[in-house]
This record gives structure tokens, sequence and C-alpha cells, in this order.
């Protein structure tokens, strides 16, 4: 896990930024911006959540069923609907809190993951977080808002590594888990069986998924059996 050579993207400098959100939006603006467009030309809406009526809220919006049962005014909230959910997939076990000193592997993957959270979020892109170890952690399903992306951001920042790894049944479990075709990024170390690990990629394939993985190690890695 070297450093990219330009200068914005280097990890100390990333590092000193104090917040997730910060150290994505350099990645972005400074490197990743650009790479990927939305292939979408248009997009339609589709409810998100109820939120109590206020003041200068459009009549229309209030939903009279709900109101005809709690007696309270409440509006229907809505998010653009985009077509793709980005799931991004992170390994929090104990063997990504390496090395010791230093940026871990899961530091780098989960400043992977918070920019790729942030540009999918600039184009409009749905984006979920899975966070595993021996099984699936925490899974927040995707949306596009920005409420939704600060969400992600404080669940990374917050992201504590332990447990131990078993990515191939996890992957299995998750591929069962995601209904709608989406994009899957995987973010891991991959410290399991190599077979079975392609085994439970293969899955994501089969259920029409488009699937990007990212392989973080280190050099010190390389030489371990």
């Amino acid at each position: 896990m070297r450093s990219s050579g330009i200068p914005l993207l280097r990890p100390e400098l990333i590092a000193r930024l104090k917040g997730i959100d910060f150290k994505a939006r350099l990645v972005v603006e400074g490197f990743l911006s650009g790479l990927h467009r939305s292939p979408y030309k248009g997009f339609s809406v589709e409810f998100a959540e109820y939120r109590q009526y206020m003041p200068g809220d459009e009549l229309k919006r209030i939903d009279w069923r709900v109101y005809g049962r709690t007696g309270r005014f409440f509006v229907r909230e809505y998010e653009e609907e985009t077509n793709l959910r980005a799931y991004l997939v992170l390994d929090a076990s104990a063997s990504m809190d390496y090395p010791a000193a230093g940026y871990t592997k899961l530091d780098y993957g989960r400043w992977l993951a918070a920019s790729l959270a942030l540009l999918l979020n600039r184009q409009k892109d749905s984006t979920g977080l899975v966070t595993f170890s021996a099984k699936i952690d925490r899974y927040i399903p995707p949306r596009a808002t920005g409420a939704h992306l600060r969400v992600l951001f404080r669940e990374l920042e917050n992201l504590k590594p332990g447990g131990e790894t078993d990515i191939s049944t996890t992957l299995h479990e998750l591929a069962e888990r995601i209904r709608r075709r989406g994009l899957v990024i995987l973010i891991s170390d991959l410290w399991d069986d190599a077979t079975a690990v392609v085994a439970a990629l293969r899955h994501f394939r089969a259920r029409k998924h488009e699937l990007l993985v990212f392989h973080l190690f280190h050099p010190d890695e390389a030489t371990l059996g």
C-alpha cells in the first residue's frame, strides 16, 4: 500500500484531516472526480420516509391516511431513484488491523470506502455499506441523500476491527440478501481460503451483480504462507 505519487493523496496528508468526510473530499476532488459518470439521462423519485408537517410545506404532500390514523399531519419525503445501487462491503475483521504501527489495512479501507461513497453520492447513485468479520456486522441499505452519506461517514469513522474472518460464508449470505441488481464493491485483505472466496464472488455474478474487488495487503504479508 504505497503512496499514489500524487501529493494530495499522500497518506500522511490524508491522515492529518480530522473527519473522514474531509479525507473523502480530498481524495475525490484530487483524483477520482471524473473517472466515472453516471449513465442515467434522467431519474424518478421514490418514497423515502414520513416527517412531521412544518409551516411552509406544500399541502399536497400531506398524507391524509396517516392523519386519519394518528390525528397528526405528516408529509411524505422522497428521494431520487437512480438505476445504480452500490454496496460498499468492507472487511473489518482482526486481520485488517495490520500493521501495528502506522496506517492499517482498515485505515486504507475506510478511506477508500468513504471516497467511493462521496463519489457515488455526487452522481446521485444510491450507496449502502456492509461491514463484516465472521458474519455481517452492519448492513445499511443504499440511499442517495446527503443525510445518508453522513450516516455512512459516521459509521466508517467509528468502525473498529475485531473478530475472526469468514469472507466466503459472509459473501454468500450477502449475495442472497441483496435482492436488487447492483454494484458490489468488496474491500478486504481476502485473508481466507482463495477457492472459497472465488466461489462466493461468483455467487454475486450469478445473481447478475456487477463486482469490483479492492485487495488490500501489506508488503510483509506477501511472504507469509
